[in-house]
This record gives C-alpha cells, sequence and structure tokens, in this order.
C-alpha cells in the first residue's frame, strides 16, 4: 500500500485527482471490477446511468426477458460463499431473478457505497499536463480520476428505428430496453412489434398468451431453436454445487465458455441416418447445445451449414401451421447458427394463434408511424401499443455516445470510424491509462464467464502500474496493429462474420454500420486467454510505461 500511498501524495495538492480508478457502468462487470480495485485499496467510484445495479438485467425488464446460457454457469465463481448462498430458480433465469441477483452481490460485498447512481457520463478526456481523465456527467458535475475502466457493456446502446412519424402515436409505446417498470397491460389491447430478433422472440412468445391482437413486423427472420427450460429442484441445486468446479471448468475449456463445446466429427463424416439422430438430441438439449455442440464443421463448412440449416427449417415448417407463413419464418439471407440463436420457449406456435398476424416489411414496407398506428405500403393499421425491438448498436455503440478523447484531443469515434483497433479488446493506442472490460476484439462469450477474465486481466494491469510508482500506461501502436490483424484474420472463414448482425457490428439505422465488421476474437476463450497470462507474465509486453 505504500506505493499507492506515494502515488497519490505526488500530485501536487491544487492538482490532486479525485480518485485512483473509475469504473464506468454497475452492471455484471462494473460490479466485479468495482471489487476488485477496491482489494488494491484504490479511491474508486462507479457511475451509473441507471438508478440501480444490473446493467442488463436492470433495463431489460420486458415480458420473457431471461437467460440463453445456463444460470448456473452465468453466476459470479470468484466466492465460494456466494456459489454456497445462491438459489438458482429455473436453469435458464428470467430477467426478475437475475436483477436480484446482482442486487444481492452488490449488497453481500457492500458495493453501493461506492457507486453514484443516476449518472450518466457523457465525456471523458485525457489531460496530458496531470496524466489523468477529466469526466462530465450528464449533470454537469466534473470528476478526475488516474485510471478508467469502461465496463459499459456490449448490448447497451438501444436503436429506435428511422420510421417517419414515430413521435406522432397517440398510444403507448417504448423499445424493449427501456421497458416501464411499472409494466404495460396487454389484455384485450391491439399490439404491434416491430423486430424478431432474440429480445422480440422472447416478448411475442409471452405477450401473446394475453393480448386481444398481435401484428409482427418481420424484417429478417432468425433460426430459433427451443430453450427448452425447466425449474431447478432443491435436489438439482445441491447437485449443481457440488459440482460447480467440474462446470466452471467445462466452461474454461469450451471455445465459448459455455457447457457446450463442438462435437469432433464433421457433418459429412457421419451417416445421414447417424445425423440426423444428432441434430434431434441436439433439438431437444437444453440451452446452446444446437449451436454450440453441433459438429465441428457446422459454422465453417458451406456444405455442412446448408445441411444444418435444412434441418432447422424443416422443424418450422413442422411447427406452423400456415406453410405461407412458415416460409416467411425460414432465413433465406443467411445459414443456421451464423447469428446467435434466439431461443425459444413456443415462439413457432404464436402464429397458429387466430390472433396473430405476421407482416413481411420486405414485401409490404412500413411507411410511417402514425398517431393511430402503423402504414405500410398496403395500408394502415391501427393499435393501442407499439413495441419497438429494434436492437442495439452493438459492441462499440456505448463507447461512441460518450465523448471520448486521448492523446492531442483524438476521438476515440474517429480512431474507430473504420472499425475498432485495439490491443487485447483492453487498450487502444493513444488513450493512456484508459482500459476495457469486455471490450471488442476481446473473448466475447458467456458473459459473466469472460467477463470476469476481462476485469481480473485489467486489474493485473492496474496493480502493476501502482506498485511501481507509474503514472500511464497504454499501448504501443505496433501492438494495436498486430492484435487487429491477428483477430481479423482469425475471423477470415467464419460464416458468421459473413452476416450483418449485432456480432458484427450492423445496424440499419445506425449511420455508416451496415457492413459486416470482425468485431469479436473468434479464436475461442482458452486461446484469448493463453495470449493474455503470457503478456502479463512477460511484463506487460507492448505497452509503454
Amino acid at each position: 500500500m505504500d506505493t499507492v500511498q506515494a502515488v497519490r501524495q505526488e500530485t501536487q495538492t491544487g492538482n490532486r485527482l479525485e480518485f485512483d480508478a473509475v469504473v464506468i457502468g454497475a452492471g455484471v462487470a462494473g460490479l466485479y471490477q468495482l471489487y476488485r480495485l477496491r482489494e488494491l485499496g484504490l479511491r474508486v467510484r462507479a457511475f451509473e446511468t441507471g438508478s440501480a445495479v444490473g446493467g442488463t438485467w436492470y433495463w431489460n425488464r420486458y415480458p420473457g426477458a431471461r437467460f440463453d446460457s445456463e444460470s448456473w454457469t452465468y453466476g459470479y465463481s470468484f466466492s465460494k460463499e456466494l456459489l454456497e448462498e445462491w438459489e438458482w430458480e429455473e436453469h435458464f433465469s428470467a430477467q426478475p431473478h437475475t436483477e436480484r441477483y446482482l442486487n444481492y452481490v452488490a449488497d453481500k460485498f457492500e458495493l453501493r457505497r461506492d457507486i453514484q447512481f443516476n449518472s450518466r457520463v457523457v465525456a471523458a478526456h485525457w489531460r496530458e499536463e496531470t496524466s489523468s481523465w477529466e469526466l462530465v456527467l450528464e449533470s454537469g458535475a466534473r470528476h478526475s480520476t488516474r485510471f478508467l475502466v469502461t465496463a459499459i457493456g456490449v448490448l447497451s446502446a438501444a436503436v429506435m428505428p428511422t420510421i417517419p412519424g414515430i413521435d406522432s402515436f397517440t398510444g403507448q409505446s417504448c423499445h424493449t430496453q427501456r421497458w416501464p417498470k411499472d409494466g404495460i397491460e396487454f389484455a384485450g389491447k391491439r399490439v404491434g412489434i416491430i423486430g424478431t430478433g432474440a429480445t422480440a422472440v422472447q416478448t411475442i412468445q409471452t405477450i401473446a398468451k394475453t393480448v386481444g391482437h398481435l401484428t409482427v413486423f418481420q424484417r429478417t427472420p432468425n433460426w430459433c431453436f427451443p430453450l427448452n427450460n425447466s425449474k431447478i429442484t432443491p435436489e438439482e441445486m445441491r447437485d449443481i454445487r457440488a459440482r460447480y468446479p467440474e462446470i466452471l471448468a467445462r466452461c474454461r475449456e469450451t471455445p465459448s465458455c459455455y457447457v457446450h463445446g463442438p462435437d469432433p466429427r464433421k457433418t459429412l463424416e457421419v451417416t445421414p441416418e447417424d445425423r440426423e439422430a444428432f441434430w434431434e438430441k441436439l433439438y431437444r438439449t437444453p440451452g446452446f447445445g444446437q449451436w454450440q455442440g453441433n459438429f465441428s464443421d457446422m459454422l465453417i463448412d458451406r456444405e455442412a451449414n446448408a445441411l444444418a440449416s435444412e434441418f432447422a427449417a424443416r422443424k418450422i415448417r413442422e411447427r406452423v401451421n400456415d406453410p405461407v407463413v412458415a416460409e416467411k419464418l425460414i432465413p433465406k439471407n443467411h445459414g443456421f447458427g451464423m447469428r446467435r440463436i434466439p431461443l425459444e420457449s413456443g415462439y413457432y406456435d404464436v402464429y397458429n394463434q387466430p390472433n396473430v398476424e405476421l407482416v413481411d416489411v420486405n414485401e409490404t414496407p412500413i411507411e410511417r408511424i402514425t398517431p393511430r398506428g402503423i402504414r405500410t405500403s398496403e395500408r394502415e393499421r391501427e393499435f393501442d401499443i407499439i413495441i419497438y425491438a429494434t436492437g442495439f448498436d452493438a459492441i462499440t455503440g456505448a463507447f461512441d455516445r460518450i465523448d471520448i478523447s486521448g492523446v492531442d484531443n483524438v476521438r476515440l469515434k474517429e480512431a474507430w470510424k473504420d472499425g475498432p483497433q485495439t490491443y487485447l479488446g483492453v487498450f487502444v493506442s493513444g488513450f493512456p491509462n484508459f482500459l476495457m472490460a469486455m471490450g471488442p476484439h476481446a473473448g466475447l462469450s458467456n458473459y459473466t464467464r469472460t467477463a470476469e477474465y476481462s476485469v481480473e486481466w485489467v486489474t493485473g494491469v492496474i496493480r502493476f502500474a501502482t506498485e511501481r510508482g507509474l503514472k500511464r500506461i497504454e499501448a504501443t501502436p505496433s501492438a494495436v496493429n498486430e492484435w487487429t490483424s491477428h483477430v481479423l484474420a482469425l475471423g477470415q472463414g467464419q460464416l458468421m462474420n459473413e452476416v450483418g448482425s449485432w456480432m458484427t457490428g450492423v445496424n440499419r439505422n445506425v449511420e455508416g454500420k451496415q457492413k459486416p465488421r470482425i468485431m469479436r476474437y473468434s479464436g475461442g476463450h482458452p486461446a484469448y486467454r493463453q495470449y493474455c497470462d503470457a503478456v502479463a507474465a512477460e511484463g506487460y509486453r507492448k505497452l509503454i510505461y
């Protein structure tokens, strides 16, 4: 602690920094980052836009919101006591239970005392003269810190569609990411929902049970597979606790940190009969077994992917009674697994209900929102409620919404105009003491599993710097170029990187983000950890300090 105190006292009284480290965000990554930095004895503050902790699980409270990775693989692993105490209710936890979990964590480790809520960071500027960051909140308040850590999430910048007349609608409307805390009453109401991504799938299958009439406006259908969720019995929870070391070890060894890993066989190595039986088994497997546990070549071999897509299409046709509607729900512009698979519980069956209508906006485009509803090229439909399930400006969008400027006042948004440029998904050249927990080009997979590693690695860098009394630490341009080139090369040949989706940073409603870009490390999380561990072991090579 002597070196930490020395760093604090080194700055002249007039320019004394308010904090040693600031974390932006109090979601899954932000809470853990705050916990780890406090262990170093630093003066730490987390600024959170919301009025409580939770991040994704605070904001996304739309009907049906829940995990698509197994609950017992998603919780924190850093505290054995926490693992022993918490009771997961379902194999795939619903939003209210997950939000309670994160509040429980915040209370157990007394994290709230260092979190400032209702505090949106709108600007962060590097100050060369003090080797520090100056932060500006939406309220106008200013704060200074030596280290700035972003824990702002990959799906936190919601995007509304660019449809004329949105403000003219006189009924109730909202984006799924800004769902009212008091909820919305759907009984007997005429509801229109725009979008059929993962959020929309969960919402549609839930509200269709109570609405008077539901109209789904679809632009791009997705391949959806059954979630196969169930309650966790007390006996199962005892078994899970006993197997936590085994479960966490399994997550560490799989490419995406799920309990599901790829089958080593290739698709065409097995007989058609065995292949069909294998896929039928996966169809009944809970969670991402269908996506992450498929044949090893399914996401890189076009012929293999075409066969998997044919199986998925057959399943849709089996469940949707109207063949015309079924064909509209089958993706034609991407193969199975090229986008993150939405997991469903009765989604396709919804379209067999007489009170549900599917509108393909490729055939009948939406022209505008009117005071009474939505007008397409065909006609106007009247609604009491309009839901915008139109997704996110993913991965880099949350960074773009903060005015972040580094050395020589270079803006991060400008530096990333052609795509993110990072070192290990943590550092950006020209932005000293700026570290990203779960940044672009990092191992973005089963979120908490990968976030814990990211936070611990960031904490290691800050420990390294404070113990040596370093005022600044940053990546060299060559390190950024080398890592970015490595990430781009790994992404070549991955079919999912060819398709427009949130995982490739595509959102048609955001200027300049219409084409796919490689935004994630595609080499598997074990390889990512191995690379980052080697950098740390060698004294954080290719960093300037």
